[in-house]
């Protein structure tokens, strides 16, 4: 929000707004948020810490503003991401000419526990992998930004989006009077127009899509919902469909339905027990044979995981250039690979300056964040790191950006994230605005939800 001391153009209204709040009133706009939350149903799910695991995601009322311009070469970047990134499912799934070209090791795919033999060969519609890429990133500077991790699979979080500029409007109209805000209600629209348009190849009339979820017991079961609910589709669980045939039928009370589409949002272990684990009951029974046929879409498709782990993730500048043929214009945080003997040594001798992940950790869960960790915690995360150095990698403590935050005092500045939710099927798409989380604990750096991390509006202000 400041430059030497002084207002940055994007936050001049917000810094009235912000002054002539009491505390009183604050208090009294945080508790209207949290009941509307609380009313809507928007919880999040935490797992394996007893007691009721449905929780608020912590809402913070000041918003993160972006100029036009900045938004603009974000936006260029994370469209020129999803295109790589797509273009690499393609390419492994087919003849591997990246591998061929020696531009990234064939253990780090092939070897891969996300890669998935069942779609070798295949060229799924629209030549479309991964159809909703949610890219986080980080600001480090006026004009650095970096990305942290791209998420090809099942990318969460887009409800709060939605819902963080419903209810700011909806509390403070006056902000939206005196600011130019773009929208970002299309997204639903936009969705379903993506999804629409990698329909398979059998589909001949309007295309039925669906959203497949592991049921309501699942973290993200709100979002499931409240997307199947905004796009108009229904939300169904693997015993609403069955295979019949060349096709995927949906049951109905007026019989059985063809569906064209499914927007899954359940893992790809889980999707047809013939195929994958054959202990799943959450999946569709024979699903992936009408897959492989182009009798039914699945968005995003099966094996997309590959692109996003985090070891693989090191290469995107690399697809970027060889598939592409252009410089990124989102540059990837320096990283070392514990598996090369030359990385885990340096990262073994400075573990203490770096933060460690493993290579198929998410959630802020399997990390450790060296300035913040004690001794112990550090001697531990040695350990770990030596018994298999392949599934873990380090990046140096980057200086993330801050922004306004309201805390119990008045007004600090907390870390931020950003993660833009990057539509792909005929064309490629992506609204102006994201979710921005924020470390809402003191000098933290671990945005995410399961660890204690808010929410609030991403503003994008019109030109």
């Amino acid at each position: 929000m400041y430059d030497g001391g002084k207002v940055r153009m994007p936050y001049a209204r917000l810094e009235d707004w912000m002054n002539a709040m009491p505390a009183s009133l604050r208090t009294l706009k945080q508790a209207e948020a949290e009941d509307l939350f609380r009313r809507i149903g928007i919880t999040f799910a935490v797992y394996g810490e007893g007691g009721d695991p449905d929780r608020l995601i912590p809402f913070d009322m000041f918003p993160r503003v972006f100029t036009a311009s900045e938004w603009a070469r974000l936006e260029k970047g994370i469209k020129q991401r999803a295109r790589a990134l797509n273009a690499f499912l393609v390419d492994v799934y087919g003849r591997g000419e990246i591998i061929r070209a020696g531009r990234i090791p064939s253990r780090l795919v092939y070897q891969n526990e996300a890669f998935e033999k069942a779609v070798v060969g295949m060229k799924p519609p629209k030549g479309v992998y991964s159809h909703i890429v949610g890219i986080d990133i980080v600001r480090t500077g006026p004009d650095e930004f970096f990305v942290l991790e791209d998420n090809c699979r099942t990318p969460s979080g887009v409800s709060y989006m939605l819902e963080n500029r419903e209810i700011m409007m909806r509390m403070f109209p006056d902000l939206f009077r005196g600011n130019r805000i773009e929208p970002v209600d299309r997204y639903p629209e936009i969705l379903r127009r993506t999804l629409a348009s990698v329909a398979p190849q059998k589909c001949t009339n309007e295309p039925t899509i669906v959203l497949l979820t592991p049921g309501h017991f699942n973290s993200a079961y709100y979002e499931h919902s409240f997307l199947a609910d905004l796009m108009g589709i229904e939300l169904v669980e693997g015993q609403d469909l069955f295979v019949e045939g060349e096709f995927v039928w949906m049951r109905t009370t007026e019989g059985p339905k063809k569906v064209d589409v499914v927007y899954r949002r359940i893992d790809d272990a889980f999707i047809d027990p013939l195929c994958f684990r054959p202990d799943s009951m959450l999946g569709v029974p024979g699903l992936m044979d009408v897959y492989r046929s182009g009798g039914v879409s699945i968005c995003s498709a099966p094996g997309a995981g590959v692109a996003d782990d985090k070891a693989v993730y090191t290469f995107v500048p690399e697809m970027v250039r060889f598939y592409l043929g252009e410089e990124p214009i989102l540059q990837n945080v320096p990283t070392w690979q514990c598996g090369k003997e030359a990385d885990l040594r340096y990262v073994l001798d400075n573990l203490s300056e770096l933060v460690v992940k493993e290579v198929h950790g998410s959630g802020g869960y399997g990390m450790l964040v060296g300035p913040k960790s004690t001794k112990d915690q550090i001697e531990s995360f040695r350990m770990k790191i030596k018994a298999d150095p392949g599934n873990y990698i380090a990046q140096p403590t980057l200086a993330l950006s801050t922004t306004p935050t309201f805390v119990a005092e008045g007004v600090a500045p907390r870390h931020v994230d950003l993660r833009p939710y990057c539509l792909v099927g005929e064309g490629i798409e992506l609204v102006p605005g994201a979710l921005t989380r924020v470390a809402l604990t003191e000098g933290s750096l671990v945005v995410n939800s399961s660890q204690g991390g808010g929410v609030k509006d991403t503003w994008v202000l019109a030109e």
